[in-house]
């Protein structure tokens, strides 16, 4: 059985990364991208839901320094727990300045969000996921956060529902709504918001009954991708707490071979 290297006789490993750099070109960003871990975020109905994100996390790097230390990122997201806490997305990102000996610190999260959603006739109940999505930056102690939520909708064509002596084609529409707010928001909040928007929500459970209810329901609510970008936008500029938005849709269409695009951003 082969001894323990005592400490006194390992020898000491180069720090290749804190060796200085002649180039002098600071670096913006630098870090590690897609990494998974569990989170957990506050849920308006359940209080809390836990799901799985996928994390960057970056600090600026100094003209004068070769690189950054990549473990110490894992170190600092390991160091509050098993399962990070949105909550303290603050905590981390001062500890990534103060271990990483850097003045702007970044961390972004990606994750499935789940709502419980009844069917409009049947009241039949079934999960919707949707994306939601958090940048935080930390610049000295200024923190800058925007929350982005990606949501799947259904708009019927005007134009085409004018024109046609029967029917009009529909589309599934995916609107990404990013917000900077005064104070917190909810996701749930943010997601009605866009379904509100539309033509008509999706489900992921329908009926028969419940089929011809969003059918019919689209058809006499005919949005163009300018009109949702629109409604949403006119729904944000009455909201009290909302200092910037971006509201982007693209619709899939089902007649032609490109895609339908609109963004507005204000703040």
């Amino acid at each position: 059985m082969n001894a323990p290297i005592a400490e006194s006789d390992v020898q000491p490993m180069k720090d290749k990364q804190s060796e200085p750099d002649h180039r002098h070109l600071p670096i913006d960003k630098v870090g590690v991208r897609g990494l998974r871990f569990p989170i957990q975020v506050l849920d308006k109905a359940r209080s809390l839901q836990n799901t799985v994100a996928t994390i960057g996390m970056y600090v600026d790097l100094p003209h004068e320094f070769k690189g950054t230390h990549m473990s110490r990122f894992i170190e600092v997201l390991n160091s509050h727990g098993s399962i990070v806490h949105v909550e303290n997305i603050t905590d981390i990102l001062h500890a990534m300045q103060a271990k990483l000996k850097a003045s702007v610190a970044h961390i972004e999260m990606e994750f499935p969000f789940f709502l419980v959603k009844k069917a409009p006739v049947s009241g039949m109940e079934s999960v919707m996921d949707y994306t939601a999505r958090f940048d935080a930056t930390a610049t000295g102690k200024e923190i800058d956060f925007v929350l982005t939520v990606r949501a799947g909708v259904t708009t019927l064509c005007p134009c085409s529902k004018a024109i046609s002596l029967y029917g009009a084609h529909n589309q599934r529409s995916q609107v990404t709504l990013q917000v900077r707010s005064r104070k917190a928001i909810w996701i749930e909040d943010l997601i009605a918001l866009i379904e509100s928007s539309a033509s008509c929500e999706l489900y992921s459970l329908l009926k028969r009954q419940d089929e011809k209810a969003v059918t019919e329901r689209a058809y006499d609510n005919p949005v163009f991708v300018e009109d949702l970008v629109r409604n949403v936008a006119l729904k944000l500029n009455a909201h009290p707490d909302v200092e910037w938005y971006k509201v982007e849709s693209e619709n899939f269409e089902s007649i032609h071979s490109h895609n339908a695009y609109a963004c507005i951003e204000k703040g």
